[in-house]
């Protein structure tokens, strides 16, 4: 097969779920296959750091970011190649090309605007709700990345169900356990973080269930006199403001920290200096974060709920995100308990690496060979 991919995400949405998913799924696919070959459409002097084989040419595009990335992914590549056996765009079908010159197929990650539109940008909502119509009637099959997204598109969209093919992600190579004293001393040089400190990343969407971790760790904080510390990182979003304001609210203003954009060298890092991961998101498609974690081997409080149990099994401690209290007893307990805590590391890092981006990569490359059988 000669498979183009619209490769996008994988240089301008770097560091989000979907633009990992579009770099590391590109990264495996080179990794594990020299039969098939690709076309990747990208703008031109674009580096995504992968040596990629000779099946894989680059094709490149006259276009580059200059404003919000949906909004300029939202302009279709145009295909010119009439040898293209299939066409795959992996950021929701954003950007599928209008007129059809082969099989289509997307990665459809999460039906959140429909589920939680208040949740998720302006800008990104509208575009949703305008090309979805147009892109679905379009798709010969979609890919998404966990059995509850796949039922959540077929209930809402009553998509075929034979025409969905799930594909788990998992955690980059570069998270792995490391010297917990070294990555402490970097974060201190590089972020100011000096005491022990319980971690939260993941974006800052209310989605995200920030403004319920907070009044936990207050409670939490009620029950212990230590200088334990709530660190909240990412890129400031227009959330932020709210956050900060229940942060100064609760006297918490030198108890939680929000350090800002961490670079993706300094990631692996973060992580492995925490002493506990918290992620109680009250919606996922998958939750790319809570694997993380676990790869470095650090225990995890997260959501019972969508599909986060189905990724982590019985690797982390499941919460009900709308229980406060119910968090705040998960995170002393885990802090508390080192009996509990060293389980929850070793089923942690056991669980991500039965999660790998090669098996991702040969599921997509199934699910490739059975929309092509099936046209």
């Amino acid at each position: 097969m000669k498979i183009g991919i619209d490769a996008r995400a994988a240089k301008w949405y770097r560091g989000t779920g979907i633009g990992t998913y579009t770099h590391e799924l590109l990264r495996a696919l080179n990794k594990i296959d020299i039969e098939n070959k690709y076309s990747l459409f990208l703008p031109e002097k674009c580096n995504i750091n992968i040596d990629f084989n000779d099946n894989i040419e680059i094709v490149n595009i006259n276009t580059e970011l200059n404003s919000n990335f949906w909004h300029e992914v939202s302009n279709p590549n145009t295909l010119t190649d009439d040898s293209l056996n299939l066409y795959h765009v992996p950021q929701n079908g954003i950007g599928l090309p209008y007129k059809k010159t082969c099989p289509f197929v997307i990665t459809l990650h999460d039906i959140i605007p429909c589920k939680m539109p208040e949740t998720v940008s302006d800008n990104y909502l509208r575009i949703f709700e305008k090309e979805m119509p147009r892109i679905l009637p379009l798709c010969d099959g979609i890919i998404t990345v966990s059995e509850h997204s796949k039922k959540d598109i077929i209930d809402v969209f009553n998509f075929p169900e034979e025409k969905i093919f799930v594909t788990h992600l998992a955690a980059e190579e570069v998270y792995i356990p490391l010297n917990k004293q070294l990555c402490k001393e970097l974060i201190k040089r590089e972020y100011k973080i000096k005491d022990d400190f319980i971690l939260y990343i993941g974006g800052f969407s209310p989605r995200k269930n920030i403004i319920g971790l907070i009044e936990s760790f207050y409670m939490l904080k009620q029950k212990t006199k230590s200088p334990l510390k709530l660190v909240i990182a990412g890129t400031h979003g227009i959330s932020y403001n709210i956050y900060k304001k229940r942060v100064n609210d609760l006297h918490l203003e030198n108890d939680v920290l929000f350090p800002g954009f961490i670079s993706l060298n300094h990631m692996p890092y973060l992580y492995n200096a925490c002493e506990l991961f918290v992620y109680p998101s009250f919606y996922e498609g998958f939750g790319l974060p809570p694997l993380e974690a676990m790869a470095c081997g650090i225990p995890v409080i997260t959501s019972n709920l969508t599909s986060i149990p189905e990724i982590v099994k019985d690797s982390c401690l499941l919460i009900n995100p709308y229980d406060t209290e119910d968090l705040s007893n998960a995170m002393a307990e885990v802090l508390e308990n080192s009996n509990l805590k060293e389980n929850l590391i070793l089923k942690g890092v056991c669980r991500s690496k039965e999660l790998t981006w090669e098996k991702t990569a040969c599921e997509t490359l199934r699910a490739y060979k059975e929309i092509s059988k099936s046209l």
